[in-house]
């Protein structure tokens, strides 16, 4: 391995092409983190020539700048054919410096004196005469997904397809031409901006520094890769995974571009690349999904942090094949990427929206995947079912018994190796009967008498996320509504929850002001699920501290728009959902404590009969 430091004119210079191979990560510097620092550090060093005596004419005491390093691996070539380099790393550094020469000549060719034009060109563009190709003009050639862009904002004689505006090589020539133009100010003393122009230039070609890392034969190429984007990075988990799978696959002789097209490429998309919430942080979709394969694979818990390392080390002990490697994940990527499509109404959708959207339990995301992974001949309709419920049921009752969650990795990961170790085929006899067994409260599944109380007592509007909340509230219409209703399911995640009696009661909600026992109880009470219902956004507003009939709402002189009316008949006029009309029809004249305690005890039935659990032995 050799170092030396290159200016752009000696790295570019003669006729070459710098190759970023498929395997490497799409274009993804951005304007706030690198275009604008390396806009301002080229400018400064520019504006010192400017004022510099006998700058541009050699001994100027200008110190250059250095823009960081890049690794590349020479590759064979047939005599009289462009030399080629593969960049190994520093991609994102050689493409944004391409760039910015290609922007700034640009306004050069417009605005500058033509040597500084031609000077500029022949950092980007090889001689036409020797390329064989017409891409093989361009001295720098991106990944795959970023071709079509990086040709069309390095041909200074055509405008940027509207389809390709928005990308981010685009966005970058954008950037830099504009801050150029206004920089040089070419509307104003031409002289002034030719001058501009000409210190620009000899600031990119010859005060500009890279160190260049050429590997010799020999040379690890994935090593060095790993060693320079240790720990710190912002490369992803996937892209390190995707450097090293295709590394390999080089090594044994494969078709990396078939591969890339069949396998990895989905990978690449900004669908993958974009960040999801996972509990408190935001993490790429791309590695949380790795991680799960992972962890379902290894059959034990891979921290977020160590998700590369544990890959590296799969790959090395299985000693499979590049290929296979790349085919299990991709199919496993087709199921991971269709959970967000589920039909809301199977049993998939149901637990995928209140389990992993709702719940935010995402610990269980790889028994999910590994329930869904498999073909129907492997694992029945009724066992995947009843895996997921057994799941789902286990978890619901812990949140309303309000029991801890911090060993759910273990629990998880345990339960994945009794699937594995009996098979697909007792997919929902196995998690059933794995989570039943336990009776440590750190891993019970809650019996019907535990839920019972803890519904009837604890103040779920307080202790529950409005988010669950909801959630249980939807499972409780959908019951209602049973299986014949013209809309079995109500709407998910879109109505706000109503308090029955006001949590502002005392204003319209008499009681006795000296029983202060009456009084602590009902501010506990309104809190409660017998209390709670769900309504839409313009019927919530209106309901709001109002009393429970109209004849209250006369007396007491509420009055507005519209007819005075109380909450009941608000209720049994606007709301469609079954919820409402229990409670409308169940209670005539007033809604009292009693109603909400003995609602809370008919609902805790219906919660066991929702999420139920198998019987104690």
């Amino acid at each position: 391995m050799k170092a030396d430091t290159r200016t752009p004119a000696e790295i570019f210079g003669s006729p070459i092409r710098y190759l970023i191979p498929l395997f490497q990560r799409p274009y993804v510097w951005n304007r706030t983190d690198q275009w604008e620092p390396l806009w301002e550090d080229v400018r400064a060093v520019a504006e010192q020539l400017l004022t510099t005596k006998d700058t541009l004419y050699g001994g100027s005491p200008v110190p250059p700048h250095f823009l960081g390093a890049i690794v590349l691996e020479q590759q064979l070539t047939p005599t009289a054919f462009i030399p080629v380099r593969h960049v190994i790393d520093g991609q994102q550094r050689l493409t944004t410096l391409q760039i910015l020469l290609d922007a700034a000549q640009l306004v050069a060719e417009r605005h500058g004196l033509p040597i500084d034009g031609r000077a500029l060109e022949s950092l980007v563009l090889n001689d036409k005469d020797l390329a064989q190709r017409h891409d093989e003009i361009f001295k720098v050639w991106p990944t795959d997904r970023d071709q079509e862009a990086f040709r069309a904002v390095m041909d200074n004689e055509q405008e940027v397809p509207e389809s390709l505006v928005g990308s981010s090589i685009a966005s970058a020539h954008t950037y830099f031409v504009s801050q150029i133009i206004e920089w040089a100010q070419p509307e104003g003393d031409p002289d002034k901006c030719r001058s501009r122009i000409t210190a620009l230039t000899h600031a990119m070609r010859s005060y500009l520094r890279l160190v260049v890392i050429d590997l010799e034969p020999g040379d690890n190429a994935q090593v060095i890769f790993e060693t320079l984007n240790h720990r710190g990075t912002p490369l992803l988990a996937a892209d390190l995974i995707k450097n090293m799978v295709f590394q390999l696959a080089a090594g044994q002789n494969e078709d990396l571009r078939s591969l890339y097209e069949q396998y990895w490429k989905p990978f690449d998309s900004n669908h993958w690349r974009r960040d999801v919430r996972q509990g408190r942080l935001y993490r790429p979709y791309v590695d949380i999904f790795i991680n799960y394969w992972l962890t379902m694979r290894l059959l034990r818990d891979v921290p977020a942090d160590r998700v590369f390392s544990e890959f590296r080390e799969h790959i090395r002990t299985t000693q499979l094949p590049a290929w296979e490697v790349m085919r299990d994940l991709a199919d496993d990527a087709d199921v991971y990427a269709g959970l967000e499509h589920l039909p809301w109404e199977s049993a998939q959708g149901t637990f995928y929206y209140r389990v992993i959207s709702v719940m935010e339990a995402s610990v269980v995301g790889p028994f999910l995947l590994w329930i869904l992974r498999w073909p129907p001949e492997r694992i029945s309709p009724e066992q995947r079912i009843k895996a997921l419920r057994s799941m789902e049921s286990w978890l619901v009752r812990r949140m309303l018994c309000k029991l801890t969650t911090k060993n759910y990795n273990r629990i998880v990961v345990e339960l994945l190796r009794e699937l594995d170790r009996h098979g697909p085929e007792k997919a929902g006899d196995v998690t059933e009967s794995y989570l039943a067994k336990s009776t440590a409260t750190a891993g019970s599944w809650p019996a019907d008498k535990e839920v019972i109380e803890a519904i009837r007592a604890i103040r779920v509007y307080k202790d529950l996320t409005r988010g669950r909340l909801r959630m249980v509230l939807e499972a409780l219409e959908d019951l209602a509504r049973g299986k014949w209703a013209e809309h079995e399911h109500c709407p998910r995640g879109r109505l706000t929850i109503e308090h029955v009696m006001p949590q502002n009661w005392e204003e319209h909600w008499s009681i006795n002001p000296s029983d202060h026992g009456a009084r602590q109880s009902r501010s506990h009470l309104v809190q409660t699920l017998g209390n709670l219902t769900l309504a839409n956004e313009r019927l919530n507003p209106k309901l709001s501290n109002r009393p429970w009939t109209d004849l209250e709402t006369e007396t007491l002189g509420l009055t507005d728009s519209g007819p005075v009316v109380g909450k009941r008949s608000l209720l049994q006029q606007h709301s469609t959902l079954k919820l409402n009309a229990e409670i409308v029809v169940a209670n005539p004249a007033v809604w009292t404590d009693k109603a909400i305690v003995d609602r809370s005890a008919t609902l805790a039935q219906r919660i066991i009969q929702i999420w139920p659990r198998p019987a104690t032995p």
